[in-house]
């Protein structure tokens, strides 16, 4: 466990809802991974991002999952791509990344709370 921080901090960090639109390949990665579009509603719109999950998921599955996203986090440049959010995920048993997601279907753009 990392230390302890207050509710305050954990506000700060604003994770959000969206549905992948996209999925495309990612040759250029260091790692595999794909680049990903994902739509997080009127507000924030569509966002791009790269994400190492190509053990568990296809392209094909991923279009029109719901997946958590840190939406405020500055871009980062990974290769070619400008990642504007941080898709979330668990790293299971041998190390390859599980999408953080819901339950059920929400609107997208819908805050963590």
């Amino acid at each position: 466990m990392t230390e302890t921080i207050t509710y305050a901090d954990f506000e700060r960090v604003d994770i959000r809802v969206g549905t992948i639109v996209e999925a495309l390949p990612f040759p250029e990665a260091r790692k595999p991974a794909y680049k990903l579009q994902i739509d997080f509603g009127p507000e924030i719109g569509i966002r791009k991002s790269s994400a190492q999950i190509t053990v568990h998921y296809t392209l094909e599955e991923l279009v029109g999952r719901q997946v958590l996203a840190v939406v405020n986090f500055p871009p980062r440049q990974i290769g070619p791509v400008r990642s504007e959010v941080l898709t979330l995920g668990f790293e299971d048993e041998t190390g390859a990344i599980v999408l953080a997601g819901v339950g059920q279907a929400v609107p997208n753009g819908k805050k963590m709370c």
